[in-house]
């Protein structure tokens, strides 16, 4: 700040002209010109900060995921960023790391915590690290179609948000994986045929752990990093993954045959952390919401019609399609499943209140 000195300076006089462009004059110039000039600068300095946003520096969102480069996932995650960035005008930016590089999901939900990224893509195992009751989506044998899940998604979608932020993340949309099929080396149309395949499971995923308890299948827990180099050496000789993900992976490859019933429909979703979030601007943070709103809006039209694009090349590429025997054993498998998750990941009165939101749908479709 610019201090001035008050001091009069005797018998001095300024010469000035008002707007009418009469000449008069002023005493004491010295004094009369530091005050002013303090003055202007004051309400100038005023002006200027008034007119000033609020100044955040630039943001560099550290985002994870499992997909692979060039996939649906991260075609879509990179529109997302470049138009993020662009419209905040270069205030937040993105460095991604696709394919796994980060770890396991697992890993990366450590990684975030650890303020080592702050962002990710994940499937249903990531989101269960967060928020355990999300997971009720994945359940075996939950939805019939693509309309029942749109309709729960539409429902709880509030619910589940306020739980992420409860647990210190910001959920920027659902990005759904798909429809999730068995993959074998033998033919399986019934559950005495799972019981010979060498059965992968996700090491540590609750879901698919009642999912195969209920199947009473004994499944090999695996990192999913290690599926593809124990598919190679024979230690496991069946996976489950959308159609999608199972070609994105390389798995097809070693396997024969397709369950064509979906066991489940695998969830997913975009979230970064509320510690990074709130750093943003208000504004920032309302155009990631809405961005994150459309892109994985239209990610999970796009994967559906990926998923069954994907059908059709595994059928090129000579996987066979099996049809199950009946499917009540299944459903009542499911049922099982469900039941057995209720105090370990979600309560009672949320699976009651999903469970009827179904029964009411699927009774005013029939109506």
């Amino acid at each position: 700040m610019i201090f001035f000195k008050r001091k009069r300076i005797a018998n001095s006089k300024i010469a000035i002209r008002d707007c009418s462009g009469k000449k008069a004059e002023i005493k004491n110039p010295g004094f009369w010109t530091a005050h002013r000039f303090a003055d202007i600068l004051l309400a100038t300095s005023l002006f200027a900060i008034s007119l000033t946003p609020f100044c955040h520096a630039q943001t560099v969102v550290k985002f994870a995921t499992l997909a692979p480069d060039g996939s649906t996932w991260m075609k879509a995650m990179k529109q997302f960023t470049e138009e993020t960035t662009a419209k905040t005008a270069g205030r937040v930016k993105f460095k991604i790391y696709p394919g796994g590089v980060s770890g396991d999901e697992k890993d990366v939900v450590r990684k975030i915590r650890l303020g080592q990224l702050q962002a990710a893509g994940f499937t249903g195992v990531g989101i269960g690290e967060i928020a355990p009751e999300a997971r009720i989506l994945d359940t075996p044998f939950l939805f019939k179609n693509a309309k029942e899940i749109d309709h729960i998604y539409k429902i709880f979608d509030g619910d589940f948000r306020k739980i992420f932020e409860a647990r210190g993340y910001i959920l920027l949309g659902w990005a759904e994986v798909g429809s999730v099929n068995i993959f074998s080396n033998s033919p399986v149309t019934k559950l005495d045929d799972l019981k010979a395949v060498k059965m992968w499971i996700w090491e540590g995923d609750p879901i698919a752990e009642a999912t195969f308890s209920a199947l009473k299948i004994k499944p090999i827990p695996l990192s999913i990093t290690d599926v593809m180099t124990s598919l190679q050496t024979g230690m496991i000789n069946g996976v489950y993954g959308s159609p999608l993900s199972v070609i994105a992976l390389q798995w097809f490859s070693r396997m024969k045959y397709v369950f064509a019933a979906p066991i489940a429909n695998a969830a997913g979703a975009v979230v970064i952390s509320k510690k990074a979030f709130t750093a943003l601007s208000k504004t920032d943070q309302t155009t990631m919401l809405e961005l994150g709103g459309k892109y994985f809006k239209a990610l999970t039209a796009q994967s559906r019609k990926d998923n069954e694009e994907s059908v059709k090349i595994l059928k090129s590429k000579k996987l066979i399609f099996t049809e199950p025997a009946g499917m009540d054993e299944l459903e009542c498998a499911g049922v099982e499943a469900r039941q057995s998750l209720v105090g370990k990941l979600y309560s009672k009165e949320l699976l009651e209140k999903v469970e009827t939101a179904l029964k009411t749908f699927r009774a005013a479709k029939k109506s």
